[in-house]
């Protein structure tokens, strides 16, 4: 700070009177320079502030968005495996039909046209529902797995190495791209 004499204390009541003050020469006036320099550092640290809080919401925007694409191309890369599901399940039926039929033609053993026209036919079925994805679940003989089959009921068997298999199947499983569109309905060995 500056220490005023009486010369200076003169001077500054001389200006008053000709309307000029000397602000360079008295540091008092309005902060002078270390106010500004508090203003100026203050200033920095709000703006500092500011700046990597506005960096931190745009990372996490860009986060959330990224995450918002990924969870949405999953999405529909789902929807369009499974996009015919409601029809296929509605055709299982009709695959179910198919194989009577041709379990049918097989003990009758009669071989004629009518009955290769039918096997083609059945066949084309199975080729165009097992190119959309759907595969049949091979149960006979393995061990039962209540997550993948539904047993209607137990029979009593003799082979111990029967016991908790698969014996017969009523309804035939299905998978749809690797999901569970029907469970099969089974027979287990008691």
């Amino acid at each position: 700070m500056k220490d005023y004499t009486k010369k200076d204390i003169e001077n500054q009541g001389d200006n008053e009177q000709n309307g000029s003050i000397d602000i360079e020469n008295n540091a008092n006036v309005a902060g002078g320079e270390e106010f500004a320099e508090q203003m100026s550092d203050t200033t920095g640290e709000k703006l500092q502030a500011e700046l990597s809080d506005q960096k931190e919401k745009y990372l996490r925007l860009y986060a959330e968005f990224d995450n918002y694409k990924r969870r949405t191309s999953k999405e529909r890369i789902e929807l369009m495996q499974t996009a015919g599901k409601e029809v296929i399940i509605s055709l299982l039926d009709v695959l179910d039909d198919c194989d009577r039929a041709e379990r049918q033609i097989e003990e009758s053993g009669e071989k004629n046209a009518v009955n290769e026209g039918v096997q083609l036919v059945f066949n084309k079925l199975r080729t165009i529902l097992f190119a959309k994805g759907l595969k049949p679940m091979d149960c006979i003989g393995k061990d039962f797995d209540p997550d993948h089959e539904e047993a209607i009921s137990q029979v009593p068997v003799q082979d111990e190495t029967l016991k908790g298999k698969v014996i017969d199947e009523i309804v035939k499983g299905y998978y749809m791209n690797d999901k569970i569109i029907r469970f099969a309905k089974v027979v287990v060995g008691q």
